[in-house]
């Protein structure tokens, strides 16, 4: 299943409190339930002004709806062709 990187441009969201990140997390995941098994929310990043999302989706559109019904922004949603860590160098 392929796996995508959603930018999401948010000023200030390194300064949420801990409750709106619940709430924006309760909300992210009610979208997820409704569409069903084939979407998958990782992990995401919170940095100053962006949150970096981690997903496994079946497609692009999927990603995109799950944003469009949760009322949140999807900036730049970049399909993920490889993985590399340290163990890479080895």
């Amino acid at each position: 299943m392929p796996k995508y990187v959603i930018e999401r441009d948010l000023p200030g969201a390194g300064k949420l409190p801990p409750q709106d990140l619940h709430a924006i997390s309760q909300k992210s995941c009610g979208v997820l339930s409704g569409l069903g098994p084939q979407i998958q929310w990782v992990e995401s990043y919170v940095t100053d002004d962006k949150i970096y999302c981690i997903y496994i989706a079946p497609n692009e559109e999927m990603v995109r709806e799950h944003a469009t019904r949760g009322g949140f922004p999807a900036n730049r949603i970049s399909a993920v062709r490889t993985v590399i860590d340290p163990t890479t160098a080895e």
